[in-house]
């Protein structure tokens, strides 16, 4: 009777502790967020890694912060960009200067074959991409810069942004666009 009791006690603190457990996370969480920053998880590896990161990709400051200037020369019109810092636009700033025919995929996007397949090190699962985004599609190894609004895709990995307007992007034609460096 005496191992019945233990065992039943055994059961009830490993409940307790994880229930505070739990409890200790959330609370991190809260007081994380309230004072504007992600509170960092660990995994089974003891490597960090964000709550943002488990659901839908972002864009970070941290990507951001580092950016690369280029240009991209479409229908004689020189449109400013910028690459922000990752592995895969590192790859892609290795191609340039680099012209591609890019042709429109959906009505919301113009794409090109990239010469070789882009470092994925680092990027997240997909992202959500917005109008002006450079990004590449990892599952087809192409480059993709979406003038219309898009959802969540799984396998597309942010480069960088282009800072102009969008409408010259639009419509069923094919493309010619010259993309270098300018710093």
């Amino acid at each position: 009777m005496s191992t019945q009791r233990h065992l039943s006690s055994c059961k009830l603190s490993g409940i307790t502790a994880t229930l505070l457990l739990w409890v200790l996370m959330l609370l991190d969480m809260t007081v994380c967020r309230a004072a504007g920053s992600s509170p960092v998880i660990h995994d089974s590896h003891d490597s960090p890694v964000s709550p943002d990161s488990l659901t839908q990709a972002h864009r970070t400051s941290e990507e951001e912060s580092f950016t690369v200037k280029i240009q991209l020369l479409v229908n004689g019109k020189a449109l400013d960009a910028t690459l922000n810092d990752s592995a895969a636009s590192r790859d892609f700033m290795s191609l340039l200067p680099l012209t591609l025919t890019l042709t429109d995929y959906a009505s919301n996007e113009k794409i090109a074959d990239l010469p070789k397949k882009l470092s994925l090190q680092g990027a997240p699962a997909g992202i959500d991409p917005e109008v002006g985004d450079i990004t590449y599609y990892a599952p087809w190894g192409n480059l993709a810069i979406f003038y219309r609004d898009f959802g969540y895709a799984k396998g597309l990995v942010s480069l960088g942004r282009i800072n102009a307007d969008m409408s010259l992007f639009a419509g069923k034609s094919a493309m010619q666009v010259t993309m270098r460096r300018t710093e």
